[in-house]
């Protein structure tokens, strides 16, 4: 069992809602066409094969995506989600993960949740595509990180 009080920094929780913002498989889709057609148009640019308007419209698209991802999104879930003020202690124990606050405290057994992804602040415990629970590394003192991955890993496949 290892327990652990956090509060999440803004900073680092917008980065780790970019990171699962772009790990979801339809936004890599669509980033991977914008990026093919915004390259495509240069080329054929390049090549005076089209006129500047639609090598602009490729550019413009480009840059209103990756805005929109990398920042308006991360900071508007942010912003409306009252949980990244709160100060939270986490139990990661055998059978359940446990949660609580001032508020009071939840529990889920590890079946709950669906899958879950490393990245290099946080982990993220998924209940489905949508919905997640971000619990910072930082959380954890010395070896401990170490013993939550390991219990994250056996309770949770990714």
């Amino acid at each position: 069992m290892v327990s652990s009080y956090f509060s999440y920094d803004k900073g680092k929780a917008v980065q780790a809602l970019r990171y699962h913002f772009i790990n979801r498989k339809e936004i890599k889709i669509l980033l991977v066409i914008v990026n093919v057609f915004a390259i495509l148009s240069a080329v054929l640019f390049a090549m005076k094969l089209v006129k500047p308007f639609p090598f602009l419209i490729s550019s413009m698209l480009w840059f209103i995506l990756m805005i929109l991802f990398w920042y308006l999104l991360p900071l508007a879930i942010y912003k409306k989600t009252p949980s990244f003020k709160d100060r939270f202690r986490a139990v990661l124990g055998d059978k359940y993960f446990m949660i609580e606050n001032e508020r009071g405290s939840r529990e889920w057994e590890w079946k709950s949740f669906s899958s879950w992804i490393e990245t290099p602040l946080f982990f993220h415990l998924y209940f489905n595509p949508r919905s997640f629970f971000l619990i910072p590394k930082s959380a954890f003192e010395g070896d401990s990180v170490h013993e939550a991955r390991k219990i994250i890993a056996a309770r949770i496949k990714k």
